[in-house]
């Protein structure tokens, strides 16, 4: 079922690196909410003992400044399929320290008007690649 999914992360640079890491973090754990099928397997090592998996497809965390990642968010809602995922964290969102805040204020909010701070995009791997395939890796 993943074959033909592709992952992207992308963040701005100019983060800390505490909120980067913060910043990934999160958006990972929303991907993996949509998209189980990306982890959610136990393996067992020689010994027997079990863990969790992590992601089964590679995830590149990509860079992009204020401005393009929110051009990138709004085009990749535009053309987001029932298979795909797109995982935004807004700047605001770290002045909320509780979820319901988070989740109430986001009526209220135009996520177009908003600083993004980092974004997770999965989906066919034409269209992911599309949308990130000129952004660089972060180092």
């Amino acid at each position: 079922m993943t074959e033909d999914l592709r992952i992207a992360i992308v963040v701005n640079p100019e983060l800390p690196l505490g909120l980067l890491a913060n910043t990934v973090g999160a958006i990972s754990i929303g991907i993996g909410a949509k998209l189980p099928v990306l982890a959610a397997r136990q393996l067992e090592d020689g010994q027997g003992r079990r863990i969790d998996s992590s992601s089964t497809l590679p995830v590149p965390i990509l860079q992009a400044d204020d401005e393009a990642l929110r051009r990138l968010m709004l085009k990749a809602l535009d053309g987001a399929g029932p298979a795909s995922a797109v995982v935004p964290f807004p700047a605001f969102a770290r002045a909320l320290h509780v979820y319901a805040d988070y989740e109430a204020s986001m009526p209220g909010r135009d996520l177009g008007e908003e600083k993004i701070d980092g974004l997770g995009i999965v989906g066919p791997s034409k269209w992911v690649k599309s949308l990130t395939g000129s952004l660089k890796l972060l180092r």
